[in-house]
């Protein structure tokens, strides 16, 4: 059975774990560091070559952004057609669910631009192409993540970007330092957790062939559901969104603060400050699964 192997790189010292980074702590920080620049460094000039070869065509790729910024209206559309039978959805503005939509929008934008490749990773369990990234020096989840980089998808951002702009146009908020800083930290915060849940799903195709659709249902149904104030759903959807599968972090309780808003619910109000600390979990599961799917995988050849 193969296994991933992973390199360090970076400082000297750090070529050896026993005769670098574990000689200290602040040794083994140091080597931490390095490597993480290391593959940032290769991640970006990565992404460098991607948008060359993409940006050869300029018409073409012009007319995939647009497509993509039509599209992403779409479910936008869908919530336009219900306020324009109803006042309020659940004593939520228009305005108010917009926000929602546009802070769920541009974090699951920001993640299908980065990693949405990822739905292809099934294919490559399947194919026995995933042998061959265990035996490339690089971690085998960072070699998956930086394989592909379709800038086409960066129309869902300009989407998003238009709809926070409208929301933000018709909302009365008192802004404060407090509610800005929320503002910016939420879509790296949800970036994070909806890349951990896609990982963590698309972990299902170690072991079945139907992992695209169940991680599709996860990902792209969780997405769907964010948008959307979580007090319309049934009470045993409301507690599996926000103490199970932590879509509700993403913006309905970062969105109760920016908006001064109380939870319809009554939801504890310390849960709207708890998305960056539930990212950090869901990181963490979705790492450790990662691990295990690996550690478990059984090679094409048996």
């Amino acid at each position: 059975m193969l296994r991933s192997r992973d390199s360090s790189g970076g400082r000297p010292g750090c070529s050896s774990s026993r005769t670098g980074c574990s000689r200290s702590v602040r040794a083994a920080w140091w080597c931490r560091v390095d490597e993480v620049r290391n593959l940032l460094a290769l991640y970006r000039r990565l992404i460098e070559a991607r948008l060359r070869a993409q940006l050869q065509y300029r018409t073409s790729f012009a007319l995939e952004i647009s497509g993509t910024v039509l599209i992403s209206f779409i479910d936008f559309v869908a919530i336009l057609v219900i306020f324009a039978n109803v006042q309020q959805l659940a004593q939520w503005t228009l305005p108010e669910v917009a926000l929602l939509y546009a802070i769920s929008g541009l974090a699951f934008a920001f993640t299908d631009l980065a990693i949405g490749h990822l739905d292809d990773f099934p294919g490559l369990i399947r194919d026995g192409n995933f042998d061959l990234l265990l035996i490339r020096p690089r971690g085998t989840l960072f070699q998956l993540l930086t394989a592909d980089f379709q800038v086409r998808r960066l129309g869902k951002v300009l989407g998003a970007l238009a709809v926070l702009a409208y929301a933000l146009a018709n909302l009365s908020i008192d802004w404060d330092l407090g509610r800005v800083a929320m503002l910016v930290v939420i879509v790296p915060v949800g970036v994070v957790i909806f890349a951990s849940i896609w990982v963590t799903t698309i972990c299902i195709a170690f072991w079945s062939v139907g992992a695209r659709e169940a991680s599709n249902a996860f990902t792209y149904g969780g997405q769907f559901l964010s948008q959307f104030p979580i007090n319309v759903y049934d009470q045993w959807l409301r507690r599996f969104l926000a103490y199970i599968f932590p879509i509700a972090f993403v913006a309905y309780f970062p969105a109760l603060f920016i908006l001064g808003k109380p939870d319809p619910i009554g939801l504890p109000d310390w849960l709207r400050f708890a998305s960056p600390l539930v990212a950090v979990a869901a990181a963490i599961v979705a790492s450790a699964v990662w691990r295990f799917g690996v550690r478990h995988y059984q090679s094409a050849g048996g």
